[in-house]
């Protein structure tokens, strides 16, 4: 306890917590509760008043509509409190909700700092969102005001986001008392009369308003968990052990400090995005960078080694997936000698397993530390990470590194006993957890505890499978529903990704589980070949065949490789694997809300003769 007291004694409370862990049922308890605060004043007004209100605060770079801006600590502060001020004048008072359903814009950023500011509670929907997951979000969070764009931007695409938001509305039971549009030149969306409000317009008139003490038990924010069906689960983020834990975080894994620039090439709908756009750097004043583009094709794979030089990002975080699509487009990384990276000390990766090939890629083109690590929405930041500002370790290939400090890691069997190093069980974190992790779901304890607590007494689960091996380096290999059982052995298909996406032709792989009725399961993969690369796929399928067969053994049953254009994803990046998996399987299928191209699952269906369509 006495490491999270001192840590917490590193920021600015109005009055210090006396209570370092509530007393409660394990796993719903509350760090500092007694403590009174403001995160908005940690993040923003402290570093005004300690001097530093000239420092950037925020880079908002955006290629996708040709536009870019700096605002200091100084204009960050004007900006929110006005944006503020615009939430009170329509009625927001501390305990309320606010949705956030907007794009990549420094207005989004204001927005979540105005909810903190006030002692509401926001919840950010990501922008484009399908309207019956945006509906019932809105019904179980039952927001006073909805705050959103007239569209935003993917590529080339303009998504007019306003229609999508009125649909949502139409389907929801709960209609919010006002609902504000920022407008963008890109489609000017229609005002509903009576309802609807101007962004720039009020915010011209508002009266800036002041910070709201809360108490650090009290929440920030509710998040809700991606691909949700039916009602979702809604993380609530603490204030207290949020602030001390993500403040902490910024040295002790990433070794970023006041005044450096930090980038985390996310989206603010995404936890990354709550955590290491907004929070975290803001609180340790950093400069973040808010960056609206793509990795590649806006307009290249270039764009990342771009932003890097240009505003001299001493970390960057982004994942996998982003990696890999660069990866594709520019197999050689001959786009990197385009730029001087002298500024870039470190890369980090999470949100998916970052595979030994692609760290491997990456390590040789960028000659820098790539290093991964493990965490969840429900956790807000690293469950296991290599602590570059404490005390940075030796990599290791497909390893998050170890357990981050407050986080106890143990590999259970299915009966709950702890496994011996190198065998692969569940992945479970011993009670306590430490600050800034979930302690219950919105308004609905009892899911929480089920979902949660209650598959292994006195543990978190995960829901991860992994292992920790002889040195304490910990390996996550993917869901715990993605280890298949064959012939009664069981298998992880993330081990398979690994294998077939070492080959030199592959730039990503997904491996699947297939019904079989001798053996249970057998595995199947789907891949998708690096730009210019031009290999049979009978020849493909026999070396990648030959490859897990010599690197995991014929155990594994691995003997077919279907070649696809694009991997279904989410727009977060992580590859739809219970979706390709029930497609293989014959079974029915919902399109999930998140996907990045709903045309990638009628393509793969297709390549597999599927005659079922979506429900």
């Amino acid at each position: 306890m006495e490491f999270w007291a001192d840590k917490a004694r590193r920021l600015p409370w109005f009055e210090a917590p006396k209570t370092i862990l509530s007393d409660g049922p394990p796993g719903q308890q509350s760090w500092f509760p007694d403590g009174v605060m403001n995160t908005c004043y940690m993040a923003v007004d402290h570093h005004v008043n300690s001097g530093r209100g000239e420092q950037t605060a925020i880079i908002y770079d955006s290629p996708v509509s040709q536009t870019k801006a700096r605002y200091s600590y100084q204009q960050l502060l004007e900006q929110v409190q006005a944006t503020a001020g615009m939430l009170a004048e329509l009625g927001v008072q501390k305990g309320d909700r606010v949705v956030l359903y907007m794009p990549m814009v420094p207005e989004a950023v204001f927005a979540m700092l105005a909810c903190a500011r006030l002692g509401a509670i926001h919840s950010v929907v990501f922008g484009g969102f399908a309207p019956r997951e945006l509906a019932v979000r809105i019904d179980d969070a039952q927001p006073v005001v909805v705050l959103s764009a007239s569209c935003g931007i993917e590529g080339s695409r303009v998504i007019g986001y306003k229609p999508l938001l009125d649909e949502a509305l139409q389907l929801a039971s709960h209609q919010p008392e006002s609902v504000v549009i920022l407008q963008r030149e890109q489609c000017q969306a229609e005002l509903q009369p009576g309802r609807d409000v101007d962004w720039s317009e009020r915010v011209r008139m508002a009266k800036p308003a002041d910070c709201v003490p809360v108490s650090g038990c009290d929440p920030l924010y509710i998040l809700y968990t991606s691909g949700t069906t039916g009602k979702p689960k809604g993380v609530v983020r603490e204030n207290g052990g949020h602030a001390v834990a993500l403040h902490y975080s910024m040295q002790a894994i990433y070794d970023v400090d006041a005044g450096d620039v930090y980038w985390a090439a996310s989206d603010v709908g995404w936890v990354v995005g709550h955590s290491y756009i907004v929070y975290a750097p803001l609180l340790r004043g950093c400069t973040s960078v808010l960056y609206e583009g793509k990795p590649v094709g806006t307009p290249d794979a270039g764009a990342f080694w771009r932003v890097i030089a240009d505003y001299g990002v001493k970390a960057m975080f982004s994942a996998p997936t982003a990696f890999r699509a660069i990866k594709k487009e520019d197999p050689e990384g001959k786009l990197v000698q385009a730029y001087d990276l002298s500024c870039l000390q470190r890369v980090f990766s999470a949100g998916e397993r970052l595979d030994p090939p692609t760290y491997e890629w990456m390590s040789e083109v960028l000659q820098r530390p790539v290093i991964d690590h493990w965490w969840q929405t429900e956790t807000g930041w690293a469950i296991a990470a290599n602590m570059t500002g404490v005390e940075e370790l030796p990599c290791k290939a497909g390893s998050a590194t170890v357990p981050v400090p407050g986080y106890h890691i143990e590999i259970l069997d299915d009966e709950g006993k702890p496994l011996p190093a190198g065998t692969q069980g569940s992945i479970a974190i011993k009670l306590p957890l430490p600050p800034s992790c979930l302690n219950s779901l919105w308004k609905d304890d009892e899911r929480f505890v089920q979902a949660y607590l209650s598959n292994f007494p006195g543990y978190y689960s995960s829901g991860d499978g992994g292992y920790l091996d002889k040195d304490g380096y910990l390996f996550v290999m993917g869901r715990l529903d993605d280890v298949i059982n064959v012939a009664g052995h069981r298998l992880s298909t993330g081990e398979m990704e690994e294998v077939v996406g070492s080959h030199p032709a592959v730039a990503e792989a997904a491996v699947v589980a297939r019904e079989d009725a001798l053996k249970g399961h057998v595995p199947l993969g789907f891949v998708v070949l690096k730009s210019g690369v031009d290999v049979p796929e009978a020849q493909l399928q026999d070396e990648l065949v030959a490859l897990v067969r010599s690197q995991i053994g014929a155990i594994a049953s691995f003997k077919e490789v279907h070649v696809c254009a694009r991997l279904p994803k989410t727009r977060s990046g992580k590859t739809l694997r219970k979706t390709i998996k029930q497609i293989v399987n014959g079974q029915q299928y919902s399109v999930p809300s998140t996907i990045d191209d709903p045309a990638s699952l009628a393509e793969l269906a297709a390549l597999l003769d599927s005659s079922l369509t979506p429900q």
